[in-house]
């Protein structure tokens, strides 16, 4: 059986999407050759996997029968991962129900030997939403066909990316109090992106899954409102008052969340409707067969807020060659993925060397100042004082050298690489987490440019007020720092400074 997978690729359909970017790099890391068919090959390039030799990327779109049953010919699973729940897409069942037809004929045409579909959770009754009812049908369709179909059906999957998972991050996030529907005490059986994905890989090896469906689900049973009170835990912010009223339907729900966070109407919608319905799993078979010791909620969702934290210090998405953990977003994935990290990112270039350029920035503090409006940065230092932070320490090392875990007045050096980076901790009190970041590139000889970055990760509301509170302070501050640093290393300033724009997220 082993040897009969291995022997030919395996093809993921839905790679761009969100289960699928995350199954293709753990069937990779398995062994296995894969074919990752999306309807956008630019999205599919986006993927930190897309240049792994093992990889084949398809574009094809999944209403062309033809174009689906050539993507699927010499494969030997197709993983069946698609929805069309999206802004563009007025009747997601109808484009569903259209497009799993496509795919039981192409997969009986090509001669594919086993589909692996990941449907939804939820009993089978009249209530069931329009969405769930979608996902089911979905899984009949595919079934209905010779080729033998494993259905694995899941409630919410939490991780960075999952359109359930970012709508109650947001929610928790930004709102102290929340009025919310009465679905918030249905029942739910969350499961972690990385035990779904487990799952998914280890049945293309165990036989007795073939042809069978199964409930896959963490291992707690608990409501949404539960699951909230968690996640504040975990993002370490205040308690958070819920407030159930039934008169909010799943229309004004799904516009509520729109307009709270960013994630369109047209995808919170389904998906609210959906939150009405117990989600439980009621068949436990897949755990004989796949014995696993899964995740409970809460270290699903500390785990995915890891990747803030990293992405503070790291800014690990600029590293298209490195494969997050599962739990984290990915580069292609949408805007509103993992979390909100705010940044000010500005830059000067000069006609200097990297070193003529470090020999004024690792000195910044104590007593040589921050090289612009210093009274400011004192008066933020008597006002944390005052709060009972920290205030204005004394520069723990002389300004002749640097080392990591030396203080800089409310700072702490994180990181220090002479000629190319200085990273500083905030220690101050804040609504959230600082860092500014200090990064020298040499462009060619005797030009360098100067980066500075400032991230701020919010906690709750206070976090997101305060940010745009001290953003006006920016232009001036960071440009005159910049300005001044370019001015005492004394060479021509080329350009800047100037503001860089994100170029994702």
């Amino acid at each position: 059986m082993k040897h009969q997978i291995r022997s030919k690729p395996l093809i993921v359909i839905g790679a761009s999407g969100y289960v699928g970017a995350r199954l293709v790099p753990c069937l990779l890391n398995s062994g296995y050759t894969v074919r990752a068919l999306g309807r956008s090959l630019k999205k599919l390039r986006e993927r930190p996997w897309s240049n792994h030799p093992c990889v084949n990327l398809i574009a094809t779109d999944i209403f062309d029968r033809n174009s689906l049953k050539q993507a699927c010919e010499g494969c030997s699973v197709g993983y069946y991962l698609v929805h069309s729940m999206d802004p563009n897409q007025k009747d997601f069942a109808h484009a569903d129900r259209k497009a799993a037809d496509n795919m039981a004929w192409a997969v009986e045409k090509s001669g594919l030997e086993r589909i692996i579909y990941l449907g939804g959770l939820g009993r089978e009754d009249p209530s069931l939403s329009k969405h769930l009812r979608s996902r089911a049908e979905v899984g009949k369709i595919l079934q209905s066909g010779n080729v033998p179909t494993t259905i694995l059906r899941a409630a919410m999957i939490i991780g960075a990316g999952s359109a359930s998972f970012e709508i109650l991050r947001y929610l928790v996030e930004r709102l102290p109090i929340m009025v919310t529907p009465r679905w918030v005490r249905t029942r739910c059986q969350p499961i972690g992106i990385r035990d779904a994905i487990d799952y998914l890989v280890s049945c293309l090896e165990v036989p007795e899954t073939i042809g069978q469906s199964f409930d896959i689900g963490g291992s707690e049973v608990l409501t949404y409102d539960h699951i909230m009170k968690i996640y504040a835990e975990e993002a370490n912010l205040l308690k958070r008052w819920v407030i159930p009223l039934p008169v909010l339907t799943p229309r004004l729900s799904s516009y509520w969340i729109h307009l709270v966070t960013p994630i369109s109407a047209s995808l919170a919608r389904p998906l609210a409707e959906g939150l009405s319905n117990e989600v439980v799993c009621t068949d436990n078979r897949i755990q004989q067969l796949i014995p696993k010791n899964l995740s409970d909620c809460r270290q699903a969702i500390r785990l995915a807020l890891e990747e803030l934290q990293h992405n503070l210090i790291e800014d690990s998405k600029g590293n298209k060659a490195w494969i997050p953990p599962p739990e984290w977003s990915y580069p292609g994935d949408p805007k509103w993925a993992g979390g909100k990290v705010y940044e000010d990112h500005r830059r000067i270039i000069l006609r200097a060397t990297p070193n003529e350029v470090w020999q004024h920035l690792f000195q910044i503090g104590g007593k040589t100042g921050w090289y612009y409006a210093d009274w400011l940065w004192r008066l933020r230092g008597f006002l944390d004082q005052l709060i009972g932070g920290v205030g204005m320490r004394q520069r723990q090392n002389n300004s002749n050298s640097l080392s990591p875990g030396d203080i800089v007045d409310f700072w702490r050096v994180r990181t220090v690489e002479p000629q190319r980076r200085l990273l500083l901790v905030a220690e101050m009190k804040l609504p959230g987490q600082a860092i500014l970041d200090f990064r020298i590139r040499e462009i060619h000889g005797w030009t360098t440019e100067l980066h500075q970055i400032a991230r701020f990760i919010p906690r709750g509301l206070g976090g997101i007020l305060y940010w745009y509170s001290i953003y006006p302070f920016h232009q001036f501050v960071f440009n005159g720092m910049l300005r001044r640093i370019g001015e005492l290393v004394g060479k021509p300033i080329i350009s800047g400074p100037e503001r860089i724009r994100r170029q994702n997220g």
